[in-house]
């Protein structure tokens, strides 16, 4: 059902539990449950989803919805490819859509940045996620959620997308900025990768925005406060952006972090750091960012 009908507008990009809560039943109103977890952090995504959720939401398993015979982590999938998985969701491109994951500003970002690429409206994040949820004791339940089919009609912004040639031609350069979502002492090359057969360091002439420095207690802060991150860290505000991470999934959360800041012309290189320091043609830099972009 297409999100007109329902009395308020979706607010974007994040959105309270309070607004969900009230509009929770309303036709047009579609919410996922995009948790996905990284193997240390000891969390079963699609089991917490199976045990409790949203009452209506659906699970979107962020390691199945990616381009088949793609030898990298969270490979964005081909229009077709996606809205086949989203149809058989019985998510429309009409409908105002709520994000969620778990702790509340982690993996709900990256199926927030793909509905965008692939045409969507109206999508908003849960402030707080399915914890702040279940903390604050708001309606939960265990019940398989009844879903009807539907038609996903995509409108594939390949702009969205940035590709390794491409990056290729970036790296360095200056004329575009490569922001890093990465934790700082991977970034610099000082802390091993989590994936096997990965190299340590980053892209040349990358900045470094660690995605843990965005929110605090599961909510995006406020638009002030992340200026002033990026200020100090010294993404431009005069030349297109570039985000990435370990394989994707942060990467968005910092993407939205920055167009909530103010920042325009922002994509999002899909392969990231899996794709970059998986190669032996990859040039790699080590150490604390240069002054390059300051």
């Amino acid at each position: 059902m297409e999100g007109a009908l329902m009395t308020d507008s979706l607010p974007m990009p994040m959105v309270s539990p309070e607004w969900v809560e009230e509009h929770l039943r309303e036709p047009g109103l579609s919410i996922i449950d995009a948790s996905w977890y990284l193997p240390v952090q000891g969390r079963d995504a699609e089991q917490e989803y199976e045990q409790a959720h949203i009452p209506g939401a659906v699970f979107f398993d962020q390691d199945l919805v990616v381009e088949p015979g793609i030898d990298l982590p969270h490979a964005m999938p081909s229009p077709g490819h996606f809205a086949q998985h989203l149809g058989s969701m019985g998510i429309s491109v009409h409908d105002n859509i709520v994000v969620y994951d778990g702790p509340g500003f982690f993996s709900a970002p990256r199926v927030w940045w793909m509905l965008r690429a692939m045409g969507a409206k109206t999508v908003a994040i849960l402030a707080g996620g399915m914890d702040g949820w279940k903390n604050a004791g708001r309606e939960i339940t265990s019940e398989p959620t009844k879903v009807a089919p539907c038609l996903f009609e995509t409108e594939f912004d390949e702009n969205a997308v940035v590709t390794l040639d491409e990056m290729k031609t970036i790296s360095g350069s200056g004329d575009v900025v490569v922001v890093d979502a990465r934790p700082h002492g991977r970034f610099t090359g000082e802390e091993p990768e989590p994936r096997e057969g990965m190299r340590s360091g980053h892209i040349p002439g990358s900045l470094n925005v660690p995605f843990l420095d965005l929110a605090e207690d599961g909510r995006l802060k406020n638009a002030h406060a992340l200026k002033a991150l990026f200020e100090d860290v010294g993404v431009p505000t005069d030349r297109p952006l570039v985000t990435s991470c370990g394989s994707g999934v942060t990467a968005a959360a910092l993407l939205l972090a920055l167009e909530e800041a103010g920042y325009r012309n922002i994509r999002l290189y899909d392969g990231s750091w899996s794709e970059w320091g998986g190669r032996s043609d990859t040039d790699v830099e080590t150490g604390p960012a240069s002054n390059l972009q300051k």
